[in-house]
């Protein structure tokens, strides 16, 4: 009975009413749909008033109700549905709320029961309704639900939903005191609300393509409905035969109180698709109806429903027992939709409560976006992301086409469809900063052509850094194509490679921040350390980026340096350095840099490799943190004396102590003199920054590297996310920057989708609803399964109060006296492994009594007799 979903009320400041019939369908919307177990993924069909006090139109929503508004419980009988609809306007307009829920309720218990056809009588003698048919001789009565959601169309373009239809105007009234009878219909009373509501909402009848009736399919209501509904519409027109008129009780009976808001869904259907169903079981017209002297035909076959001048509209009527009557003008949506995709790429997350309910939405999902090619990408990205609640069990995949997304969907590679558990509270974000070595041409070039923020801050530090350059840092960044090897080996060198490298992590950095996702604490390595630094206020940027071009220019001064990766402990590797190298970093618990001049570093690698130690050389053309740089060191310490330091505003932990960077530390130049020169204790900071067990790291720069070593440290991070691809790897920056947010995601980060998104204008589009692992507790009539014949026992007196609270009660026993002469009953839980079968049968023939209790089964006690019910039904 709900419609598909695409909408949130996260951030929803408004109030929200409800407006039901059956008595306690208001409590129930109220109280029940509010219930976050239960519909925290709830599809309502929703319909927003247009914001010029008349119109109001359905479009799709799903969110975790936040009703603070009036909740009003309505009986009008079978008018009921369409009289909440009609005051839930009335209540918008007023102010009242929003945003409000309509609808109706009929269940009759026990189902599928029938009816017996007693003559003259409202209920038809063969199961048909047959609306204005000459054999119509009543109708179905039937259960069902319906259910809308109104607001106000400003409102509802503003967010960007999905826009069905728009209820132009709505009138209600009472003619019982005109009325022949109780049951009986009114000519009068039906063409006055008919009337209202046209002139409500300023539409002459001539606009009115098509009328849902009330319909019955009663020999002598028909004919009064059409006498209704011609009277009304001439007032305003006097043509003939321009209007269908059908009613949807042909198709699914009489839903009593739920008739007149199933009369609205058909229109609302009729008029996005564009065409006017039949009205079933019609052959010839009632002969007491004059459809020739009337503007009315009544929809034989699925019709085409032609646009003109004005838009499609249509009139719903719903007459209820007793006389109350509503009439609603309903108008075809106006046409809308988001903005181009500034993105190549899109993420799209799931989320469920079980692993089997995520797989069964990734099935939907896909199964939808194949029958649905042309839905919008970012659309469907914007709707998943702000439309659905974020459940423990999450997946995420990152595409760039419907179709892509579809077959990734239905392959599940886990390289591509990335699923895990978010468990516990959100977690906390650390920032990793690369060092020296990461670069590669074209490093972060698509992020510059389609991220705003992130080419921003590029051009900017570029723009600063200009007056010290001589050369293109831009063009060496992202080369045109045919100058990818000469830009790769102009990066090689210390004063193209650290800026280049620098820059890209900071605008990474200020993106991220942009979205959202601010850092709890951060880590650099070695050149990384000025990045977390300047985001945390410690330097300004001008300061950050002439410093690191100044420590490039020492580097490359140093010639003949080297650096080798050693796969040792600090301990191990101490002991076997020559006397003129130094150690560079201490990377992992068994992974270290060695730094000195070539030709001392490539003997060293020989005399480890006949040891059968690992070692590689790195891509460095220099030797950092080693003696080589002594000599320049107090170059770089005047530099430091003239910048402005400043305690950090965000925690970081330091390359020098391998501990969280004290205020002094941070304004003292002379620290960062000693930075230039010692050991990068880099191990160390992972290890702090892991102390944290709720902590997620997040690599902010090119490559792959500092995830990795953090993977190594004993205590594991909750997630690693990497901004940026890997040097060798293909693909898109794009594609890499969402697979790191959908990371994030993953683990439980909050993320502001809206600040994401940015500018750009989405809609919130149809898509599958949660699927609710339904288990069924129905009692079906039949006979019991409880042995009538077991004697219940006599009601059995109990003076002393001492025993008014106590009952009998299984006692453990260590030790199984099968062998006795007096004949026991044993109650014996069945495993599946057979032991408790087995036990059961040793028992058994020793002459005791055993009652067997498998899994799952019921157990029940009459008297001194127990029973134990099983699926089966066995004892």
């Amino acid at each position: 009975a709900l419609e598909h979903a695409g909408h949130t009320a996260r951030g929803f400041r408004g109030a929200i009413g409800v407006f039901a019939g059956c008595g306690m369908n208001a409590y129930f919307m109220r109280n029940v749909l509010t219930n976050p177990d239960l519909v925290e993924e709830t599809g309502l069909f929703l319909l927003r008033h247009t914001g010029n006090d008349r119109d109001f139109l359905p479009t799709t929503i799903s969110y975790k109700l936040d009703l603070r508004g009036p909740s009003v419980a309505i009986q009008t009988a079978c008018s009921t549905s369409l009289v909440a609809a009609h005051l839930a306007c009335q209540s918008l307009l007023a102010g009242e709320c929003d945003m409000a829920l309509a609808g109706a309720v009929t269940i009759d218990v026990p189902h599928g029961q029938g009816y017996a056809y007693r003559e003259n009588e409202i209920h038809s003698p063969d199961g048909h309704c047959r609306p204005f048919d000459a054999h119509a001789s009543g109708t179905v009565i039937t259960g069902g639900a319906g259910i809308v959601v109104l607001r106000r169309l400003a409102d509802a373009l503003e967010d960007g939903d999905t826009v069905h239809a728009v209820i132009k105007g709505s009138a209600i009234n009472n003619d019982g005191a005109g009325k022949v009878g109780y049951l009986a219909p009114s000519v009068e009373g039906h063409a006055q609300v008919v009337a209202e509501a046209l002139a409500v909402a300023d539409v002459p009848a001539s606009g009115i393509g098509y009328v849902e009736a009330h319909g019955t399919g009663t020999a002598v209501g028909d004919p009064i409905e059409i006498a209704a509904l011609s009277q009304a519409f001439s007032e305003t027109s006097e043509e003939g035969g321009f209007c269908r008129i059908g009613s949807v009780k042909s198709n699914i009976g009489h839903l009593d109180t739920a008739a007149g808001v199933a009369g609205l869904i058909k229109v609302v259907e009729s008029l996005k698709h564009r065409e006017i169903p039949p009205s079933l079981h019609f052959e010839s017209p009632n002969p007491e109806i004059d459809f020739e002297g009337s503007p009315f035909r009544v929809a034989q076959e699925l019709t085409p429903w032609e646009g003109g001048d004005q838009p499609r509209r249509a009139g719903i009527s719903s007459l209820g027992v007793g006389g109350t009557n509503a009439h609603m003008v309903v108008q075809e949506a106006p046409q809308a939709g988001g903005d181009a995709p500034s993105r190549s790429h899109e993420l799209l997350v799931l989320s469920a409560r079980t692993p089997t309910a995520l797989d069964t939405a990734s099935e939907r999902l896909a199964e939808h976006l194949r029958g649905n090619p042309d839905v919008a990408l970012a659309d469907v990205a914007h709707t998943l992301q702000t439309g659905r609640e974020g459940f423990s069990q999450r997946r995420f995949l990152v595409a760039s086409s419907v179709e892509e997304a579809a077959a990734e969907l239905e392959r599940m590679d886990p390289k591509r469809v990335v699923t895990s558990a978010a468990e516990g509270s959100s977690p906390r974000v650390s920032f990793l900063f690369a060092g020296g070595g990461a670069q590669y041409p074209g490093m972060g070039r698509d992020l510059y052509e389609s991220e705003a923020v992130f080419r921003e801050e590029v051009d900017r530090c570029l723009a600063l850094l200009a007056p010290e350059l001589d050369f293109d840092l831009r063009a060496l960044m992202y080369p045109e194509p045919g100058e990818e090897e000469r830009s790769k080996d102009e990066l090689e060198r210390p004063t193209r490679s650290l800026p280049a490298v620098w820059i890209t992590e900071y605008a990474l950095a200020r993106l991220w921040m942009s979205w959202g996702v601010e850092p709890a604490s951060m880590a650099g390595h070695s050149l990384g350390e000025y990045a977390a630094a300047c985001i945390a206020g410690v330097m300004s940027l001008e300061d950050a980026l002439s410093l690191i071009y100044l420590r490039a220019t020492l580097m490359e001064r140093v010639q003949g340096g080297a650096m080798l990766s050693v796969g040792l402990s600090e301990s191990d590797l101490r002991g076997l350095l020559y006397d003129d190298l130094d150690l560079a970093t201490v990377n992992a618990p068994a992974l270290c840099v060695v730094s000195g001049p070539q030709d001392r570093i490539e003997s060293f690698r020989c005399r480890l490799a006949e040891r059968g130690v690992e070692a590689e050389r790195l891509r460095l053309t220099t030797a950092a943190h080693s003696r080589l740089l002594e000599p320049h060191l107090e170059e770089f310490r005047r530099r430091m004396a003239t910048v402005a330091l400043h305690e950090p505003a965000l925690p970081l932990v330091s390359n020098v102590t391998g501990t969280w960077l004290q205020g002094s530390e941070a304004r003292d130049p002379e620290y960062w003199v000693r930075h230039l020169r010692q050991t990068v204790r880099f191990s160390e900071n992972l290890a702090e920054l892991l102390r944290e067990p709720n902590c997620v790291l997040l690599e902010v720069g090119p490559g792959q590297a500092l995830g990795a070593l953090a993977r190594q440290q004993p205590s594991r991070p909750r997630a690693v996310a990497a901004s940026l691809r890997h040097a060798a790897a293909a693909g898109s920056d794009v594609d890499s920057l969402l697979a790191a947010l959908g990371r994030l995601w993953l683990a439980g980060v909050a993320v502001d989708w809206a600040r994401v998104r940015g500018s750009e204008r989405r809609m919130r589009v149809p898509l599958p609803t949660y699927p609710f692992e339904r288990q069924r507790f129905w009692i079906e009539p039949g006979a019991l399964r409880v042995d009538r014949s077991a004697a219940h026992g006599a009601v059995e007196r109990r003076d002393s109060i001492d025993d008014w609270f106590s009952s009998p009660a299984w006692k453990r026993s260590e030790h199984l006296a099968f062998a006795t002469n007096e004949s026991r009953r044993w109650l014996v839980f069945v495993d599946r492994a057979g032991l408790g079968s087995a036990l059961a049968r040793v028992l058994e023939s020793a002459g005791h009594d055993v009652i067997r209790v498998r899994e799952g089964d019921a157990f029940y006690r009459f008297g001194d007799r127990e029973y134990a019910l099983s699926p089966e039904g066995g004892r």
